[in-house]
């Protein structure tokens, strides 16, 4: 007698397709549980080997807190089907448990500059730094954009607003260091600020500042005036 395999499946009842064409959330616990499980046995296939699975331990209210012992007393579970069920419930349970440590706040320009202070003022290239912040001025991300001189045609508005968008952030700070320690704006910074600032607006992500670090000091171009 052979194995009855996935690949004999109509293609359009695959789990593994279903879940890549229709998202995770569209499969049913025994369609999931079928893709762990990878195949059946001789004598039933991998659908209705998940479904045997999931009636044993009543649906999932016992199958969170199964056990190898248990898993493999099923015919048809053996330790690596065993495994990799156990495996997933654990993680499950790790992603559900897990907690966020507290975000950093930013509410005026020293705390912006203390955010990035201690890394940027060190450096011997200019880095380009972009913070990213949810409504209740908590950084959600913090990314760097480019390495090198600032020029307007390399900090495009596109490279920084793409991945606020990303990240759902509601507003920006950006950042970049000057190596020489003086952290004077030049012409050039000034221009890349007040683009970021009309890019930001007609998309609806506010750039709250733009930050220019030196040998542990800095210049906010908002309080100058240049937002």
């Amino acid at each position: 007698m052979t194995t009855i395999k996935m690949k004999e499946v109509p293609k359009e009842d695959r789990p593994r397709e279903r879940l890549l064409e229709h998202g995770p959330e569209h499969l049913s616990n025994q369609e999931l549980l079928a893709i762990l499980l990878g195949s059946g046995t001789q004598k039933e296939n991998v659908h209705q080997l998940a479904e045997k699975v999931l009636q044993h331990f009543e649906g999932l209210r016992m199958l969170k807190d199964v056990t190898i012992e248990e898993l493999t007393e099923i015919k048809g579970i053996g330790q690596v089907k065993g495994v990799n069920i156990l495996a997933a419930v654990e993680f499950g349970k790790r992603i559900q448990q897990f907690k966020e440590k507290e975000r950093y706040v930013i509410r005026s320009p020293e705390d912006g500059a203390n955010y990035v202070m201690e890394e940027m003022s060190s450096l011997k290239q200019e880095h380009f730094v972009t913070i990213f912040l949810n409504t209740k001025n908590q950084v959600i991300h913090r990314q760097t954009i480019f390495i090198g001189s600032l020029n307007a045609s390399i900090v495009h508005p596109r490279e920084v607003f793409r991945e606020a968008i990303k990240r759902s952030a509601a507003s920006i700070i950006c950042a970049h260091n000057h190596p020489s320690g003086d952290p004077t704006p030049s012409q050039e910074d000034i221009h890349v600020t007040k683009r970021l600032s009309e890019s930001g607006k007609m998309i609806g992500i506010e750039l709250l500042d733009h930050l220019i670090i030196g040998d542990h000091k800095f210049i906010s171009l908002k309080e100058k005036g240049y937002l």
